[in-house]
């Protein structure tokens, strides 16, 4: 057959789940040692002569994607073709702001949307929460507060998830499964166990999925919770792109280089000061220029 397109929509190394414009989805496995796949990949698939099973043979160019450090201080793709990034904090238990605000940076510097989902909105808000729900706020992002028991706290985010295709990050503990089915209408923990489709058995904790949105307008890819993240290491001044708010005022620092941390005529750092640049968001900025500095030599860094 001639190679057709689809869309990965589970991936789990060389074996993959493919999806296609008809709503059918079919397990393939990715031809060849070099070529690899993520979640939310355009794909060429094709079946061989001798056997039923569909390869995928070529990755179409990635629109965006999504990335993160590995272990050894590398670049890994987690997601492509992704239009927007919904990073959920929790009010019980409290979310680390530091994760949410590196999720962030990812999006920003992997030309990515971004909006902020505050869940478990039944259980009470702390003066905490507010402050950092503030500072999203005055950096630009969109903020939803929701509550899985409350349909009517889900209806602004349905609104803002429509004709994207967006995924879910966070925490563990967030409450993203629970927000998954809430908005899919589904028990998405069913839709995972694919054993008879691989032959891998379930892997619910260690992959993304794609999910058509119910209006059929639009897409929502789920991931794994995690207890870290960072994105992949950047130069010392691409550090800076991750944070929107401080397009404001970069333009007016002194050098053209400033890194914001203890040059003269530093306008971010004036910013700060005026409380016009939330001071936490600010040491958010240093401690993950300070991370890209240890992950990788400069030399070595994009």
């Amino acid at each position: 057959m001639n190679p057709i397109i689809g869309r990965v929509v589970e991936c789990y190394g060389k074996r993959v789940v493919v999806g296609f414009t008809d709503g059918s989805r079919l397990a393939a496995e990715v031809f060849g040692k070099r070529l690899k796949v993520v979640c939310g990949d355009e794909v060429e698939v094709e079946s061989t002569q001798h056997t039923q099973t569909l390869q995928v043979v070529r990755a179409l160019a990635r629109k965006t994607h999504l990335t993160r450090s590995n272990t050894q201080g590398k670049a890994e793709v987690l997601a492509a073709n992704i239009s927007q990034l919904v990073v959920l904090m929790s009010a019980h238990p409290p979310s680390d702001p530091f994760i949410v605000d590196r999720y962030l940076a990812g999006a920003e510097l992997g030309g990515i949307k971004a909006l902020v989902v505050v869940t478990k909105q039944d259980l009470g808000t702390s003066s905490e929460l507010l402050e950092h729900i503030a500072a999203y706020k005055n950096s630009g992002y969109p903020v939803f507060s929701v509550s899985a028991n409350n349909p009517e706290t889900i209806t602004p985010l349905r609104t803002a998830l429509a004709g994207e295709i967006s995924m879910l990050v966070g925490e563990s503990g967030v409450g993203k499964s629970t927000l998954t089915n809430t908005l899919l209408g589904i028990n998405s923990q069913r839709i995972r166990e694919i054993s008879n489709a691989t032959g891998e058995g379930r892997h619910t904790t260690v992959s993304s999925v794609l999910f058509d949105l119910p209006t059929k307008d639009g897409s929502l890819m789920d991931s794994p919770g995690v207890r870290d993240y960072a994105p992949a290491p950047v130069s010392d001044l691409q550090v800076a792109f991750g944070w929107r708010e401080f397009a404001r005022y970069s333009n007016q620092c002194k050098f053209n280089n400033c890194l914001h941390v203890r040059e003269p005529g530093c306008a971010i750092q004036a910013a700060t000061e005026r409380n016009e640049i939330h001071p936490r968001r600010y040491e958010s900025y240093r401690r993950l220029l300070n991370l890209m500095r240890q992950l990788l030599p400069s030399y070595e860094r994009q």
